[in-house]
């Protein structure tokens, strides 16, 4: 994907001449940094905003799922988009649109508007990631191979999460956590300048009219997807079957659930199409990467309550532990790299080293996890987990690439991050504050029955300091309790990995030119307009 080369070096025509041809790249480069450096919301300062906007704290996690599902619902239109606008409009309305949007986040509280601007601003932050990255694809890999480009594209992605944390974290401490925000608007500000001053209007083919789209399909994706993250969310403050409004969300996701399945089947052209979810290890796709997430949830819900809870740490104290998820992420991506591109081996193989790394991740926590340790001794962990999330996000979305045909690639896509950017996620979320609860609470019970008379026969006993610290106590063990049950279902995972063998080829298919992609769109569109005529 990108610009056109024929038979020659790689040049972005988009650029204007003065702009030095090695130079052009890199703009982009940055360019995909800065949007996915964006967010409706940054989670960092979560505890700071819950005071700061008198939002509860599933109201702001909430709307970090609405920003993730407007990057995951908008992936089957980021090609209709590219054929109908030029690469310079597409980066100036992305640009423009999460600027807006994250200098509307910090003076909105009225929560369905909020998590609105946070979906809008996920979708520019798609828009903007893609444009950029699909125009130098060429300049990372001349023959489009997919093993180069998707491990880099990690890097890019999952580096901007870290340094994202950092500089929220950062950025309250010396300021305001509002500062995060005008930052970025500044980035913003700073990419359209470039475009304004260093692009033209390009396109690498004649204007295609967004016909044949399936709008409505697409809100009502989008709204299964939001009202799934919603229940998983909320469920533990609503006290999930106790409450009406969970029955009802229920029946609600049930109702929308059929009617995306009966407007699949029925309408010539979906928004995503039944063929798609006939293809081959996608389902077993689908439900490895969400059982991923699943276990990755554990650094959103046991890591925060250990730091905060038992260690009292400080978010510039755990927020060391970012620099060395880096470390993990780019030695992760690259080893991918070398595994799939350099060495061509089994990607099966490579699946099976993310989930060892990820079991040493589990490992590590369960082991380690203690009130009397150093932060240093969770920098091995961390690295785990991290180079475990780069192999298995990169290889995965290798695996989906290689058994999906062009057509319905980015249909799939879309799938495969609900459940990856979303879904598996605040499943995972909701699964361990559930079973922090419960197991809190028992072990507070067992416990409990150890303060006695003895216990309190000192004068003056010092109550306060005592129940701090039994608390403390209570909760170590819980969370490792927990992360005791997931280190036995990640390693059931691998032991079905080394039992199961699934074939996927090693050698990558030719990926279409933009001259056939563009062929086969207008293809379909001309049969999609054309058919019925040709019936009377």
């Amino acid at each position: 994907m990108g610009a056109p080369v024929l038979n020659g070096p790689f040049t972005m025509p988009m650029f204007r001449d003065f702009v030095p041809r090695k130079l052009q790249p890199w703009i982009y480069v940055f360019f995909a940094f800065t949007f996915q450096l964006s967010g409706g919301l940054y989670l960092g300062a979560l505890s700071h905003m819950v005071g700061g906007m008198s939002l509860m704290r599933e109201d702001i996690q909430m709307c970090l799922y609405a920003n993730l599902a407007g990057m995951a619902i908008y992936f089957p239109l980021l090609f209709r988009m590219k054929f109908r606008f030029t690469n310079k409009t597409l980066l100036t309305a992305a640009a423009a649109g999460a600027l807006i949007c994250n200098l509307l986040a910090t003076r909105v509280t009225f929560l369905p508007l909020l998590w609105a601007i946070c979906f809008i601003e996920g979708i520019c932050k798609i828009q903007g990631t893609f444009e950029c990255m699909s125009n130098i694809q060429l300049w990372m890999t001349p023959k489009r191979d997919f093993t180069v480009f998707f491990p880099l594209l990690h890097i890019v992605i999952l580096g901007s999460i870290q340094l994202s944390d950092l500089l929220m974290t950062y950025l309250m401490y010396h300021y305001h956590w509002h500062y995060m925000h005008v930052f970025i608007a500044a980035l913003m500000a700073i990419d359209l300048l470039v475009i304004a001053t260093c692009t033209t209007h390009f396109r690498f083919m004649k204007k295609f009219p967004l016909f044949g789209i399936d709008w409505l399909g697409g809100l009502l994706w989008a709204a299964l997807l939001l009202q799934v993250a919603y229940l998983l969310d909320y469920g533990d403050w609503y006290d999930w079957w106790n409450s009406p409004v969970m029955k009802h969300l229920l029946l609600s996701i049930v109702f929308t659930l059929i009617v995306c399945i009966w407007r699949m089947k029925t309408i010539r052209h979906p928004y995503l199409e039944p063929k798609m979810w006939t293809y081959r290890h996608l389902i077993p796709i689908l439900i490895l990467i969400m059982l991923v997430e699943v276990f990755l949830a554990t650094e959103h819900v046991l890591e925060e309550i250990f730091y905060e809870g038992v260690m009292q740490y400080e978010e510039t104290v755990s927020v060391q532990l970012d620099w060395l998820a880096l470390v993990g992420i780019l030695s992760g991506c690259m080893f991918a790299y070398w595994w799939m591109h350099v060495k061509r081996f089994n990607y099966m193989r490579l699946i099976i080293v993310g989930i060892v790394a990820l079991i040493a991740y589990l490992m590590g926590y369960y082991f380690t996890i203690s009130s009397e340790i150093h932060i240093s001794q969770l920098y091995l962990p961390t690295v785990c987990r991290s180079f475990a999330y780069a192999i298995l996000s990169a290889t995965f979305m290798v695996c989906l690439e290689e058994i999906m045909t062009f057509q319905h690639f980015f249909q799939a896509l879309s799938v495969f991050n609900m459940l990856h950017m979303v879904i598996g996620g605040v499943a995972g979320s909701a699964l361990y504050t559930r079973g922090l609860a419960y197991y809190l609470s028992d072990n507070m019970a067992r416990y409990g029955s150890a303060i006695d008379h003895v216990t309190f026969s000192r004068s003056p006993f010092p109550l306060g300091e005592y129940i701090e610290r039994f608390i403390a106590q209570m909760m170590e063990i819980s969370i490792k309790q927990i992360y005791g049950w997931v280190l036995y279902a990640c390693i059931l995972l691998l032991l079905l990995f080394l039992l199961y063998d699934m074939p996927v080829r090693r050698q990558l298919k030719q990926m279409p030119s933009w001259k056939n992609v563009a062929r086969d769109v207008k293809n379909s569109f001309w049969r999609t307009w054309h058919k019925p005529v040709e019936k009377q």
